[in-house]
């Protein structure tokens, strides 16, 4: 037996045993470790506000771009109670409410203030069905570029954009033609970038695998079936790799994390490590050295874990107030510590910092 034989079939042993008990307890719970600035994203369409807030990605802490399903426009007079959310006076943005296909990209500085919107590429997103859309919006660390990604769930397609939005260099998919080859996807839903240039992509809510890419945006392989056993997804929601390449799958409707290990060799071929448990509603992952932070739904909640699966700290975001959050659909943190929250609900992202005097060891990597 070869040597990559043999680690493959050790990962394969290991992952059939590799839902701890541990994993469904709850951990320690307490209190965020965030503050969120009150008022942070400022409403700068005349007549609109904001629609269903999906996908936050800092370029730089001045730098912020956001992804939102279209605008939604206000009704005239604007009710009382408006404090810059649909939300907030009864408009519903998941099913589409007064959605009107506008500023779908556009960017802030750190204060939440508008200084880009990339109403040229609105067309490129419009279409009748109110209810889904465009789906995350990412950058890879390892781009010197800095090529903007952004994944339309709705239309079965990936877009590239250059950083300063004037091109679009690259489209995967066929529009609003789903399927499960190496040209097309299934509502795909995030992407992830390894440190070579290779993408992967979480695809998604119709094909339930993982599809992996070369630099150029080539099939190169794919892993992930349609279960809830090692190895599959009901959904492949949210995708995030660590430093040391491990790959975390958040499967929001089979309610669990699974992680992913390449074979050595850069064969492309990626083996189960290991299934965590426990979740309600998985949405999106972040992955650092030695921490990894799941943004949960249900009750909203962010939960630390250690790398081998340990829940270290939970904590729940409010239900009522300025600062409320009814879904953290995207988390990130920009390299100040500061940390951005898509909420596509409540229809609005929130920047949030650390409080003051916060132990740093509860704070969100990078």
């Amino acid at each position: 037996m070869s040597h990559v034989t043999l680690w493959v079939a050790v990962l394969t042993v290991v992952s059939l045993s590799a839902v701890p008990a541990w994993a469904q307890e709850p951990g320690p719970v307490g209190p965020s470790p965030y503050e969120a600035v009150d008022g942070w994203l400022k409403p700068f369409d005349e007549g609109f506000t904001f629609g269903g807030n999906v996908g936050v990605q800092p370029d730089t802490p001045n730098r912020i771009f956001i992804l939102q399903r279209g605008s939604t426009q206000l009704p005239n007079p604007v009710p009382a109670g408006y404090d810059g959310s649909p939300s907030s006076i009864g408009l519903s943005t998941i099913k589409g409410q007064n959605r009107v296909y506008r500023n779908v990209i556009f960017v802030v500085d750190g204060t939440g203030r508008m200084i880009e919107s990339w109403s040229q590429w609105d067309s490129l997103f419009a279409r009748t069905d109110q209810e889904v859309g465009v789906h995350r919006i990412r950058i890879s660390p390892h781009d010197r570029e800095r090529r903007v990604w952004v994944i339309d769930e709705s239309a079965h397609q990936i877009h590239v954009f250059s950083n300063d939005g004037k091109k679009l260099l690259m489209t995967l998919g066929e529009k609003n033609v789903s399927g499960s080859d190496t040209t097309h996807f299934g509502r795909p839903q995030d992407v992830a970038f390894l440190s070579d240039g290779r993408v992967l992509v979480a695809d998604g809510l119709m094909n339930t695998r993982v599809v992996v890419l070369d630099a150029q945006g080539k099939y190169v392989s794919e892993f992930g079936t349609k279960g809830t056993g090692p190895g599959q997804f009901m959904t492949a929601h949210g995708i995030a790799i660590a430093p040391d390449g491990m790959v975390f799958v958040a499967d929001r409707d089979g309610r669990q994390v699974q992680l992913f290990k390449e074979s050595p060799g850069g064969k492309s071929t990626f083996a189960h490590v290991a299934t965590w448990t426990g979740f309600e509603l998985p949405l999106d992952v972040v992955a650092s050295r030695n921490e990894v932070w799941v943004s949960d739904l249900g009750k909203p909640k962010v939960i630390k874990f250690d790398r081998e699966g340990k829940r270290l700290y939970t904590w729940f975001w409010p239900a009522d107030g300025r600062d409320r959050f009814r879904e953290m659909h995207t988390m990130i943190v920009d390299s100040a510590g500061n940390l951005y929250g898509s909420d596509n609900q409540v229809g609005r992202t929130q920047k949030l910092v650390p409080k003051k005097d916060v132990d740093p060891k509860l704070l969100i990597g990078r």
